[in-house]
């Protein structure tokens, strides 16, 4: 079983360096893929109110023989849920669904601006953590603007913020503000989903030399970014090549040639993107 390093974040809880994504999966796949992810040695999962699989990922954890405080499970607020009562409810429905005591990680989904509820329900979420209910609380895809704003409204940082991050678009910028800040980054599509990216002739190359396939040399990217990638697989093959990056090391050269590449999204921009 691979052993993974772990991130200590800005509230004293413990982050593994990489994880397991879930979306798009239905509740099926789901528990079948966090069980034997959790069997090979992920300790890390990602789920969400919106990817409607919260159920599933419970059951795996449940299913996999993995002791309860060993796994570090994630869900998220969705959009319709923003304000302080809403957050506070919606949460309870995820934790019944996950058929979890606690969660571990809660993230804010996306800050939808518009609305201008998030604030709001950062104050419930302070309330779930003081209240035991959630070990650590964070972001998705938060500017660094909606993070100084958390902080100037309520003393309150965020643990983490899940970002699109991926060698298309590598965030230098909001990685050096979290870095600044003591809030860990995670990367969503790490692997760039839906572009060429992994058929990259340099990537490739790079691959080639470590004896590693295009992905581990991108994953491996992330994790000497200081990023903490979540994959999703549900393919046990996968999973465990995904999960094997830490026994080889990119010099700065590779480092930097990885994502010397002409910068574009995948997904929203966070300051009009709206997800309910």
């Amino acid at each position: 079983m691979i052993s993974i390093p772990t991130h200590t974040l800005n509230d004293g809880t413990t982050l593994p360096a990489l994880g397991l994504g879930t979306w798009p999966m239905d509740d099926a796949q789901a528990e079948q893929a966090v069980r034997g992810a959790l069997e090979l040695g992920y300790r890390l999962v990602d789920t969400a109110t919106n990817y409607r699989n919260e159920t599933g990922v419970g059951r795996g954890v449940a299913g996999s023989g993995v002791p309860r405080e060993e796994i570090v499970v994630t869900t998220k607020l969705p959009g319709r849920h923003h304000g302080y009562e809403e957050t506070l409810a919606s949460f309870e429905v995820s934790r019944a669904r996950l058929g979890l005591d606690y969660v571990d990680l809660y993230l804010i989904h996306w800050p939808l601006p518009r609305v201008d509820k998030y604030v709001d329900s950062w104050k419930a979420m302070i309330k779930l953590r003081e209240d035991g209910l959630v070990r650590s609380i964070g972001v998705s895809n938060f500017t660094a603007e909606h993070v100084e704003r958390l902080e100037k409204e309520t003393g309150v940082l965020p643990s983490v913020n899940q970002i699109e991050l991926h060698p298309f678009f590598p965030q230098a910028e909001l990685r050096a503000f979290h870095t600044g800040k003591g809030i860990v980054t995670e990367s969503w599509s790490p692997l760039g989903r839906g572009t060429d990216l992994l058929d990259d002739p340099v990537i490739v190359e790079i691959a080639e030399a470590h004896g590693v396939t295009p992905g581990q040399v991108v994953l491996r990217w992330h994790v000497q970014l200081g990023a903490v990638p979540i994959p999703k697989s549900a393919d046990p093959g996968r999973q465990r090549a995904n999960l094997d990056v830490f026994g080889f090391e990119l010099d700065p050269d590779r480092m930097a040639a990885i994502a010397d590449r002409a910068h574009r999204r995948i997904g929203g921009d966070p300051e009009v993107h709206e997800e309910f």
